[in-house]
């Protein structure tokens, strides 16, 4: 067993580390004042190929594994939890539908636009529809070769900034699971619009809005699947993003750990740092446990993903665990900073802001519970 990095996937995660300590980290803290988007910072993310990551390279990607792809939503994660949600939204939440059920004509369209520089937005989530996705309201009406979909989505990433949006409506909520279909819709079709930017506790520099659909003529070609199909697609959709969430809250976790080690080793007390203290040295060994064991649940599922093996169970674990240690571990890289850790002087207290929404979004953690309950109950448990 080889845990070790090949030497391109060495090189991805170092270019994104040396990205998020040079573009990102040093303006974090400015992006979460100002509650904005940094979009130039994104540019640069799309020149180097960041925001397309998920392309693969038949269709002018660059064809990255799973690992890959998760090594950069670690590093980012670690300089700008927000930018890193605006990234994977992008080009694996919203653009996971396309590789999972589009057919050529829709892979060109969707991609290329992305090549383009569009940005994308995954439209699930409704204002009465969170964790029962499958209650949403959001309606789609054949009509001639056309569908015309009605509703409001809640909490959208990247609602504000997105060209392309992945979204899902039911025929009939009368039909259950059978009615939900999936589209591709084009922000600039008529009935297309917005609602009011949400201020958030945390991830304030990605944007987050209200979508909203009235009228929308949408081409029936733009459909994914066909009719019905729109559940399988959403949940081996959220399988694959609940990896990379997992990925960007262990680069919280990570980032946190890191300020919490420099502080204990410089902040002197009674004569001495304080990292020597046991009780401080504990807490900082408990939190090193928990982003090790974060680490090698991500990329386990990533391992599964890449080589084909089931990896559902594993990608909701690796989600819940890392989640959950993510807000853990800031809040006590917080307590190790103590006063200091309360102000914005130091990066940890929007780690902790950044850390609570991992354990919320792409299922809430008692969701993934659910998932792995469920999984083991009709399965059973075997680690291999």
């Amino acid at each position: 067993m080889d845990f070790r990095l090949t030497e391109e996937q060495e090189m991805i995660r170092a270019m994104a580390a040396d990205f998020a300590a040079n573009e990102l980290a040093p303006y974090a803290i400015e992006w979460d004042k100002a509650d904005m988007v940094p979009m130039d910072t994104i540019a640069k993310m799309h020149e180097l190929g960041l925001m397309t990551m998920g392309i693969p390279a038949e269709y002018g990607g660059d064809g990255l594994d799973w690992l890959s792809k998760y090594l950069i939503c670690e590093e980012i994660g670690a300089g700008d939890a927000g930018t890193a949600c605006t990234m994977i939204a992008s080009t694996l939440l919203a653009s996971d539908p396309i590789w999972v059920g589009a057919n050529d004509e829709q892979k060109k369209w969707w991609y290329g636009r992305s090549l383009e520089g569009a940005i994308c937005a995954f439209c699930l989530t409704e204002p009465g529809a969170g964790s029962d996705a499958l209650g949403m309201s959001c309606k789609c009406v054949k009509d001639g070769n056309d569908y015309i979909l009605n509703g409001t989505k809640q909490f959208i990433t990247n609602g504000g900034i997105a060209k392309n949006f992945s979204v899902f409506a039911t025929l009939d909520k009368k039909m259950g699971n059978k009615g939900i279909c999936c589209f591709m819709v084009d922000r600039d079709f008529p009935g297309v619009s917005l609602g009011p930017k949400e201020d958030k506790m945390g991830i304030r520099s990605s944007s987050t809005t209200q979508v909203i659909f009235e009228d929308v003529r949408v081409p029936a070609w733009m459909m994914l699947g066909g009719e019905g199909q729109g559940v399988p697609i959403m949940m081996e959709t959220l399988d694959l993003s609940r990896t990379a969430v997992a990925a960007l809250a262990t680069g919280i976790s990570t980032a946190a750990l890191k300020t919490a080690l420099a502080y204990a080793n410089e902040r002197q007390q009674f004569g001495k740092p304080i990292f020597s203290f046991q009780a401080i040295s504990f807490m900082l060994a408990d939190m090193a446990v928990a982003v090790e064991t974060s680490h090698l649940l991500y990329q386990k599922a990533a391992w599964l993903q890449d080589n084909d093996l089931p990896f559902k169970m594993v990608s909701n674990m690796a989600k819940m665990w890392a989640a959950d240690n993510a807000m853990k571990v800031t809040t006590d890289a917080l307590q190790v900073l103590g006063g200091y850790g309360y102000t914005k002087e130091y990066p940890v207290e929007k780690y902790m802001r950044d850390a609570k929404i991992m354990q919320l979004f792409e299922g809430t953690v008692q969701v993934q519970r659910m998932v792995v309950g469920k999984y083991l109950s009709q399965n059973g448990y075997n680690p291999y």
